[in-house]
């Protein structure tokens, strides 16, 4: 009995032994195969998507051609310029995208040789109260928060004691230019809003916040179309201006790449504006409604034209800046949560427009961003009277910081 207890025993055992060894393998194969998904999904996560390649593609193709950062737009000399601030902008995310220390340096190197100790800038005088030069401001925050010299901070408080005595319209909206009186342009919007935006963010002075949105608020009011649900260049409360409307102040037309910055310009400055702050549900609400309308004036390649509204009049043509800024506020809006996930298609068109139509591989491997607008302006010497003509003649180059910085960004958003 005790022999056939033995026996039973060892069967068993064998037996136990034989089911483990049969589900143990499969068991590991199924363990294998789950960590080489778990691999594979790691995998494809580390991948660099299109838009991302495109992004530092272009990137470095600008750092190729201009080695120093004073020479994004083609620049003579150096200068805090306002063309030179969107390109770093642009850098300065490729950085934080990709780790690559190279493009901050890229852009520090800039700032570091333009503004002195004392955060005096290069060139720059507060008596002029010019509001394209506080854009360049933007780059500093990042560069303080870096390296901690106080010349970046001082710099930025420079800008701020122009902002506080910039002149105003009656309202306390920031005229353009103490050149160009009484007039509230598209572009100063994004030249100073989002900057001011920040500056009362991080420094703790929410004053500043409630200054930027108040700027939107009086650039709304004033510039918004109700038939179209574009925005006019500009306004002159004055509406002695020989391009204003009489009755209205309005400049005649809607040029694209103003409608861009104003666009940028409210996506950029709400990554500073509090949840609670009065101000920030109109914002998203103009955010939406351009978001609605522009559709209606893309073309099939996926590009907008020159003159907004008018794309298949005779003379008007699909122009770069316009494009990539709008993809880049498309895509951010999508990424933020202020408009719906459908109008990431309108980025993604636009992305792919420029890629087949605008875009252009060099023979040294570069890129380069064809039909770029060199400038678009409102009065002056030749006098510009904002008419359809006047937009249409405007010259023409390849790579100009006005489109190239925004399309840097765009594919960073499209990326995310």
């Amino acid at each position: 009995m005790r022999k056939l207890i033995e026996i039973l025993f060892v069967f068993l055992f064998v037996t136990l032994v034989s089911v483990h060894a049969k589900l143990n393998p499969y068991d590991m194969v199924h363990r294998d195969i789950r960590k080489e998904s778990a691999l594979s999904s790691s995998d494809k996560k580390k991948k660099t998507s299109v838009p991302e390649r495109y992004a530092q593609w272009f990137a470095d193709s600008e750092m190729q051609r201009f080695p120093e950062a004073w020479q994004l737009d083609h620049g003579k000399a150096p200068f805090f310029g306002y063309a030179q601030g969107v390109g770093c902008c642009a850098m300065l995310q490729m950085w934080k995208s990709t780790g690559d220390k190279r493009y901050f340096d890229y852009v520090e190197k800039w700032a570091d040789s333009l503004i002195d100790d004392k955060g005096d800038i290069h060139l720059y005088r507060v008596e002029t109260y010019n509001i394209d030069y506080v854009n360049s401001g933007k780059v500093l925050f990042d560069l303080y928060r870096e390296t901690h010299k106080d010349k970046y901070k001082l710099a930025m408080d420079l800008l701020v004691k122009q902002m506080k005595n910039h002149p105003r319209t009656l309202e306390g909206a920031y005229w353009h230019k103490l050149i160009y009186q009484h007039q509230i342009w598209l572009d100063g919007l994004y030249m100073a809003s989002p900057f001011l935006a920040q500056y009362g963010a991080e420094f703790n002075k929410p004053e500043w916040i409630d200054e930027a949105v108040k700027q939107f608020t009086l650039c709304h009011k004033h510039t918004y179309d109700g038939k179209t649900g574009l925005y006019h260049h500009a306004w002159d409360e004055s509406k002695s201006q020989r391009w204003a409307d009489p009755k209205t102040g309005h400049s005649p037309n809607f040029w694209g790449r103003s409608i861009g910055w104003w666009f940028m310009a409210l996506v950029d400055a709400l990554d500073y504006i509090p949840q609670t702050h009065q101000g920030r549900a109109d914002m998203i609400i103009w955010i939406q409604n351009l978001a609605e309308v522009l559709p209606k004036y893309q073309d099939n390649d996926g590009l907008w034209y020159q003159v907004l509204d008018q794309p298949m009049r005779e003379g008007n043509f699909p122009e770069a800046s316009v494009t990539t800024q709008f993809m880049y506020a498309y895509a951010k809006a999508v990424n933020k949560g202020y408009v719906d996930k459908k109008y990431k298609v309108y980025a993604e068109k636009a992305f792919k427009g420029l890629k087949e139509k605008l875009l252009v591989e060099n023979a040294d491997g570069t890129l380069t961003l064809t039909r770029c607008c060199q400038v678009g302006g409102l009065g002056g010497n030749p006098y510009r009277d904002g008419s359809f003509e006047y937009y249409i003649g405007e010259k023409m180059r390849d790579n100009d910081a006005k489109a190239t910085g925004p399309f840097i960004m765009g594919c960073l958003e499209l990326a995310k």
